[in-house]
């Protein structure tokens, strides 16, 4: 496993440069730049200033080789809306609140939708099962951001029981302490229902498929209790899909959405890298898609790992055993 791990390590590396030289590649063949004014104009001098104080001015493989060199170093430079800081900071600001919002989503969906799944799952081609597909076919195909518009109508607007926006910067307090950040309820649902659709719909399928399985038939007809078969054959038995499924959702969760942030007027990661993108800020748009390439190769070999945990016939590298 040892070998496998560090050959995966080894072309995520590769991976993320790739990464970085596509991204760059990209920025720079768009025409127009991150100080072309659009009201006003710098004089010559100056932009030619600040082209040079940026590194602007040299050719794009050597910006290329620059930046790289400083971000091997973990140096990402500076953002060019907000020089008096630099891009490292500016993260970890940023993504301290994304996280929140990602690690809170992450819990509901999966909560909610292993369960949904599961009993789903045990009351098949009932209207339970009717009804949990519907309503997660409708989480899966209705955009995130018509939700989180339906929210704000219905319970900010409409109602008035809970605030339109915002991210309350209290933490711990907001969930142990004596009162709730209620303006944390309606991003987390908003941004909760797409995952939890997925996670519900691999649940369900996942079991039905393994409650199929002849060692399963055989269990039963041995007299093994129904609770017993469900717990220790096919819950066990399930769980590979049920990872695949967490695996692909928690670099988007982390990172966080631009609809969502944008909508409930929260000053995450995600809104920042749309603000960054539509300002042409280099060095923030680098860093970001370095970080969520760096989070995707992680996500993915922690996944893998977790394979040979649930099911020890399963190798790294290689087929399951016999």
């Amino acid at each position: 496993m040892l070998r496998y791990i560090l050959g995966r390590i080894l072309s995520l590396i590769f991976v993320l440069f790739a990464v970085s030289m596509i991204v760059f590649s990209v920025m720079h063949a768009v025409p127009g730049g991150p100080f072309d004014e659009t009201e006003g104009r710098l004089p010559p001098a100056a932009k030619a200033n600040i082209m040079k104080k940026y590194g602007l001015d040299k050719p794009v493989y050597q910006q290329y080789i620059n930046y790289m060199s400083h971000a091997l170093r973990f140096d990402f430079g500076i953002p060019y809306q907000q020089p008096h800081t630099t891009v490292a900071k500016l993260i970890k600001k940023t993504w301290g609140i994304t996280l929140q919002v990602g690690l809170m989503t992450l819990l509901l969906a999966f909560s909610v939708g292993i369960t949904a799944g599961m009993v789903a799952a045990y009351n098949q081609n009932s209207w339970i099962d009717n009804l949990v597909t519907f309503t997660t076919t409708l989480g899966f195909t209705v955009p995130n951001f018509v939700i989180a518009m339906w929210f704000i109508l219905f319970f900010a607007v409409g109602s008035q029981w809970l605030p339109m926006g915002g991210w309350s910067g209290r933490n711990a307090s907001c969930l142990v302490g004596t009162y709730f950040c209620t303006d944390w309820i309606l991003p987390v649902i908003a941004y909760a229902l797409a995952p939890m659709a997925v996670v519900a719909r691999y649940t369900r399928a996942s079991i039905v498929d393994v409650k199929r399985a002849d060692y399963v038939r055989t269990a039963r007809a041995k007299g093994v209790s129904e609770r017993v078969v469900m717990s220790k054959h096919v819950f066990r038995n399930a769980q590979i899909p049920m990872v695949t499924a967490l695996g692909t959702e928690i670099p988007n969760l982390i990172t966080g959405s631009i609809f969502i942030e944008s909508i409930f007027r929260i000053n995450g990661l995600g809104k920042f890298f749309v603000t960054s993108t539509l300002n042409r800020d280099y060095p923030m748009i680098m860093a970001t898609f370095l970080l969520i390439a760096l989070l995707w190769g992680i996500t993915y070999l922690l996944t893998d790992i977790a394979y040979t945990l649930i099911d020890p016939r399963v190798r790294l590298g290689g087929a399951k055993e016999a």
